[in-house]
Parts: C-alpha cells; structure tokens; sequence
C-alpha cells in the first residue's frame, strides 16, 4: 500500500457518522494479558497488508475468557471495547483468540459493524467447499474448553461434519503453555519460533492421519496462524485461520479496486 498515487475518487469529505478517525480497517479486541506473538498473531501488527486498531477488553484475560467455566463477567467489558472501536470508525470488529466465539451473538447484536468474533466462524463455510464426505479438522489450542456453546453460537451444527483435537491438551505443544498456560509459563511468558512450528507441523501430520476424511483444516488459535503455510506443505490441503478470516473481513468492508486492461 505505499508510494500509491493519491485515489482521485476522493475528492470530496464528509464526517462519517460520528467518527473521530478515519481510514480505519479493522478493530480487534485483545486479551488483557502480557505475552508476546510472532508476526501473524492476530496481536502482532506488523504483518497485517492493512491497517488495524487493537483495543484491550480490560480485565478479560486467557483465564477469564477461556479457563473460567462462568464467562458471563467478561461481556461487559468485552461489550464496551467493541463499542469504543466501532465509535473511533472501525469498519469492522474482530477478536484476538477463538474461543471469543462464546460471544458471537452477543456482539454481533451490540454494535452496527460486521463482527468477526472467531476463527471458528469459516467452519460451516468450510463444510460447503468440501462436501459432506470429509471432515473440516478443527486444531484449537485446548479441546477440553472449547464447549458447544462456543461451536453452536458461530453457527456450527454439532452434528455436521467436523472433529476437533487440541494442540495442548491432547498432543502436547510446550512453547504454546509456555505463553498461555497460566499454570505453566513463566512471569515473563516467552517462546520460541522454530520449536513451535516443528510440534505444529507434527500434531497437524498426526491429526490428519488419524482422521483421513479430513478435506481442511481450521486453525482456531490465533497463535497457530504464523504456521500456517509450514502446516499447508506438510498436508497438503487447505488451511483456514485467522489470517484468512481478516483478510475476508477487511476485503468486504473496504472493497478493493480493479485495475487492468481489455
């Protein structure tokens, strides 16, 4: 997007609704929890083609909105980080962590921006492209917390054509417990990129081939996604994460141009 020549389309302004900002994309809510993530981690925004807008929904930390078996004190504040980003102008709402999917409903009724509260919400879209005959792989960070709330309120039949493993829980996948795991990781959580793209790759082989109807995969966690495209070379089928889920978001809400030729 830069050395572009100045879009002559816009010649003319005016405020847009009540906004105070302007040539805004996406506004993503974040976790209220200190760690780090490599480029493409939906909290890292150096690797996004477009521009973002992070807002913390204060007090709602990987514990709170994952651990926790009673989520309803996260929807306040969860409700006022979404409403702050649509008023700074944010075409669109997402969420840094896919187990934001609890919610979807809520959200998405809250505000008058498109919301993109989870990866999870590419599921049934997936079971479209590949037929009923194979099975969308779900790879969440932790299976034993991703219930059927979550699934049903991002629009998932429970009984469609999908199965779920966890890279943590079931596999094993240090470098993630090392950021996440609040029994686990450190008062400086930290990671290592090599170390965590080799177990990704390996509980992607294993998964697939312990479920050979498996047509795609769909990585649900936002610390997946900077594997992506090791994952795909390794499977060799289709993989849907959050990258693609807010390249999609932002495409349809700042629509692209077309330039070429007869």
């Amino acid at each position: 997007m830069f050395y572009q020549n100045r879009d002559r389309a816009i010649n003319y302004i005016k405020t847009r609704k009540d906004h105070c900002c302007y040539g805004m994309g996406l506004g993503i809510m974040v976790l209220d929890d200190a760690y780090p993530g490599f480029p493409g981690d939906v909290r890292n925004a150096s690797a996004f083609p477009y521009p973002v807008q992070y807002e913390i929904a204060e007090g709602v930390n990987n514990y709170t909105l994952v651990w926790e078996e009673d989520k309803s004190p996260c929807l306040p504040p969860i409700q006022r980080a979404a409403k702050k980003l649509e008023r700074m102008g944010c075409r669109a709402i997402a969420a840094e962590c896919g187990y934001f999917a609890y919610f979807q409903k809520d959200i998405a009724g809250y505000v008058s921006v498109p919301v993109f509260m989870s990866s999870l919400l590419q599921v049934p879209f997936i079971q479209q492209i590949i037929g009923p005959d194979r099975q969308v792989g779900i790879l969440c960070a932790q299976k034993r917390f991703l219930t059927d709330t979550h699934l049903q309120n991002v629009g998932i039949d429970l009984n469609s054509n999908f199965v779920i493993a966890g890279s943590q829980d079931e596999y094993g996948l240090p470098e993630f417990d090392n950021l996440w795991d609040h029994s686990k990781r450190a008062e400086c959580p930290e990671a290592y990129y090599d170390k965590a793209e080799k177990d990704m790759v390996s509980i992607s082989r294993q998964f697939c081939a312990a479920h050979p109807a498996i047509g795609a995969l769909m990585l649900e966690c936002t610390g997946m996604q900077p594997f992506a495209r090791a994952i795909q070379r390794e499977i060799d089928l289709p993989v849907f994460s959050w990258g693609t889920l807010l390249d999609y978001a932002y495409s349809v809400v700042v629509h692209r141009d077309y330039y070429g030729h007869i």
